[in-house]
């Protein structure tokens, strides 16, 4: 047993012809911290709200109805970007949703909302999209910035403290009631009944 402990240790210490195994686990160790600060600088770089817009069907679009809404400009000045409400903040969660953006590439390469028609054809199907995804979360992405508990009901209008009680008794979720917060609601939403803004 110690003869194989001490041939281990010389292996590390005492480079082969080739190389050491020491030196093969040094060079294993860098390349990997390498790539994994790599990765963490791409998904990160990725998640600023200058890189969402970098595309003109985004800048075009829902950033300049974003513009004018109580999320970009309000009395607090604090400001919610598009990945504060669209990319989750934990780890693992967040990786799986930049896995499913990448066919947000695909859709890019394929022209399916380069002008502002093409991307009016498809908003209520995009705001399905992002609806159910929320709803399946329980709004995950509002809870960064809202949560239920701190909500002051004393500093809420009546109407809303109404709708609040009966939304959490009901188990609603954000979304259930609060859609077109941010964006524009797809023009169909007084007919279909799917898009409409909650009670």
């Amino acid at each position: 047993m110690s003869n194989n402990k001490t041939s281990w240790f010389k292996s590390l210490k005492q480079p082969s012809a080739k190389y050491s195994l020491g030196g093969i686990l040094i060079v294993g160790i860098i390349t990997g911290v390498i790539l994994w600060g790599g990765f963490n600088t791409a998904l990160e770089v990725s998640n600023t709200e200058t890189f969402c817009i970098s595309c003109h069907e985004m800048e075009e679009n829902v950033y300049k109805e974003y513009q004018n809404t109580i999320h970009y400009n309000n009395r607090s000045g604090v400001r919610a970007t598009c990945p504060d409400c669209h990319v989750p903040k934990e780890w693992h969660w967040k990786v799986a949703r930049k896995i499913k953006a990448t066919n947000e590439l695909y859709h890019k390469v394929m022209g399916s909302i380069s002008t502002p028609e093409k991307f009016e054809e498809k908003r209520l199907q995009l705001a399905r999209n992002v609806w159910k995804v929320m709803k399946k979360t329980d709004s995950r992405e509002c809870r960064n910035c809202h949560e239920f508990e701190s909500m002051d009901y004393l500093k809420q209008g009546r109407r809303a403290v109404d709708n609040h009680t009966r939304g959490f008794d009901e188990g609603k979720t954000c979304i259930d009631c609060h859609k077109g917060i941010a964006h524009s609601l797809p023009a169909m939403y007084e007919e279909d009944p799917s898009a409409a803004v909650g009670p």
